[in-house]
């Protein structure tokens, strides 16, 4: 997956995230919904991962793999 793809497809992802907590929020007993969100975030951290062992870290706080402080000499998700 090229970088371009790979930023869409977390974009993508976190939408779906939101939403379904959004949702959750409103409907805190429906299992299928909370069963989807852990889902997503799951897959949301790994794609995550899989952006900063290939391009650097993806926000400039948490928790990375990649040297703290290392993501201003890099280049930013959005060039």
């Amino acid at each position: 997956m090229s970088r371009c793809e790979l930023m869409n497809k977390i974009s993508q992802i976190q939408f779906v995230c939101v939403e379904l907590n959004l949702y959750i929020n409103t409907h805190p007993d429906d299992t299928d919904a909370i069963k989807d969100f852990n889902s997503y975030s799951s897959r949301l951290n790994n794609l995550i991962e899989e952006y900063e062992q290939e391009y650097g870290p993806l926000l400039n706080f948490g928790i990375s793999p990649i040297d703290t402080g290392s993501w201003v000499c890099s280049e930013w998700p959005f060039e």
